[in-house]
């Protein structure tokens, strides 16, 4: 296979790929239908044309049929009446009618056999288009559903997604928290064992207090051990 060909057929695949993202079937199965339609109209008007043919040569073989009727008494006028040229006259041209009356039968009879296989046609036709008609509207109405369907799956996902990015977001916040209050906590007590420099007390009054209520303690301790050991 020559580079052209693989190219077009790459084309070709890409191109189909673009018409099945954008072709909506609902719309393609409708205008089937409408093709469908426009068939079927064209075979009940070929039909009705066919009929109305029919019924003419049918008018006129009865004009015809009635003119042979008509000579054939002319001749008997004519014969009774000694008129022997006349009758035959007359019955020249029942002749002339009659063949002309034969090749309208024959056309009749021809039109008669295509508006019976022109009626087949169209009820045939009408079967089938009918058949299309509901099998489109189920495939439309389970083709809504799907789509309606995939929305709500995609939907669904994209909700997925976000309540996913949404639980780390509070699992880290919740992280945060827990390692901002062990902080607070160890900086608490690491005041009230005074490791830490008074710069990171919060209040300094209260640590002032503090080492004078130490103080007062430790002078108290130290009077009752005297007292103890019976020291003035």
């Amino acid at each position: 296979m020559g580079i052209f060909s693989r190219v077009s057929m790459i084309v070709k695949s890409k191109v189909n790929n673009v018409l099945d993202s954008v072709e909506d079937p609902r719309q393609t199965l409708d205008s089937s239908y409408e093709k469908q339609l426009e068939l079927l109209h064209n075979v009940k008007r070929g039909l009705t044309d066919v009929v109305v043919s029919k019924k003419r040569l049918e008018l006129q073989a009865n004009t015809l049929q009635a003119q042979v009727a008509s000579l054939e008494q002319q001749a008997k006028q004519a014969l009774t009446a000694g008129r022997e040229d006349l009758a035959r006259l007359a019955l020249g041209r029942k002749q002339a009618s009659t063949v002309q009356l034969d090749g309208l039968r024959h056309q009749i009879d021809d039109l008669q056999k295509e508006q019976d296989k022109l009626t087949i046609s169209e009820q045939l036709l009408t079967t089938k288009v009918e058949s299309f008609r509901t099998q489109k509207e189920v495939i439309k109405a389970q083709y809504t559903a799907a789509q309606a369907t995939v929305k709500i799956g995609e939907s669904v996902s994209g909700l997925g997604r976000e309540m996913d990015g949404v639980g780390r977001a509070v699992q880290r916040a919740q992280d945060k928290t827990e390692s901002m209050r062990a902080r607070a906590s160890a900086i608490d007590e690491l005041v009230e064992q005074g490791t830490l420099p008074d710069t990171l007390q919060r209040d300094p009054v209260a640590a002032e207090l503090n080492k004078i209520s130490a103080a007062a303690n430790v002078e108290s301790d130290f009077a009752r051990l005297k007292a103890e050991v019976g020291r003035p």
